[in-house]
């Protein structure tokens, strides 16, 4: 089964700070669905949307990105929808230093799994958690409902951890000492 995808535009926000150590402080606020009829943008397009109701914080619309969903990843949605409120999650970089394209923040990879989010979060990587849309919730809790069947639990012998402690003491048969 090929994945099932949903082009979606992520705004970023920049909010000027007065801070001896940081000027400003990038973060992904939303998630929007882009009409599935209209060409999508290419990644890393943004266009500069009117300013918030701070005076310090400006938002940028980047078009172009998907959200994906594959069956290998079900547990990591079905994670996420176990929660009270799903999140969409949001891989984010600075630009390299030197180049003046707006907006510096630049979002990469859009997921709603919980386990990928978490597996970029080890890696170091900026990771934002933003509201997930009512369309994109509703294909996944259908998409978890189709594809994701849990691990049967394992019986656990209680003693497993001793059961070669005789092979190590060199008492081949298991016998008493």
């Amino acid at each position: 089964m090929p994945p099932l995808r949903f082009p979606v535009t992520v705004i970023m926000q920049r909010t000027a700070l007065d801070n001896r150590w940081a000027d400003e402080r990038w973060d992904a606020v939303a998630v929007e669905l882009e009409d599935r009829v209209a060409p999508t943008a290419a990644p890393g397009s943004t266009s500069r949307s009117a300013p918030t109701n701070a005076a310090t914080a400006t938002r940028w619309c980047c078009p172009g990105h998907e959200i994906e969903l594959h069956p290998a990843e079900g547990e990591g949605y079905y994670l996420n929808l176990s929660t009270p409120e799903p999140k969409v999650f949001v891989l984010w970089r600075m630009a390299e230093p030197g180049d003046d394209a707006e907006p510096r923040a630049r979002p990469l990879i859009v997921t709603v799994s919980y386990g990928e989010a978490a597996r970029f979060l080890d890696a170091g990587e900026h990771v934002d958690a933003v509201p997930m849309p009512a369309a994109v919730l509703a294909a996944l809790e259908s998409f978890v409902a189709a594809y994701y069947r849990p691990e049967p639990r394992k019986k656990v012998k209680r003693n497993e951890l001793y059961e070669g402690e005789d092979r190590r003491r060199g008492d081949p048969a298991g016998g008493d000492r």
